[in-house]
């Protein structure tokens, strides 16, 4: 394994676990506000509970709230570098 690929592989694992930090507070927000959170199958559920906070805050104060943009940087910096690092290692 190259230097690059474990940056990269170090960077995607910390993307994950801030993604799931954010989709536990995401739930919780929801939670909060009232709507019904499932918390036994959260991961299937949580495009849906993303969705329900991204509505409620914008209902709210006018913007998407920034746990909604917490949750989707980090998923996407995690693929970004976990397909890096696959096409990295492949070459």
């Amino acid at each position: 394994m190259t230097p690059l690929v474990a940056v990269l592989v170090t960077t995607a694992v910390i993307a994950l676990v801030s993604g799931v930090a954010s989709m536990v507070a995401i739930a919780c927000a929801v939670a909060r506000r009232g709507l019904p959170v499932n918390w036994i199958f959260i991961r299937l559920l949580i495009p849906k509970y993303v969705t329900q906070y991204r509505a409620l805050t914008i209902e709210e104060s006018g913007r998407a709230g920034p746990l909604f943009y917490w949750f989707l940087i980090s998923m996407n910096l995690a693929l970004v570098c976990t397909i890096a690092a696959l096409v990295l290692r492949a070459s």
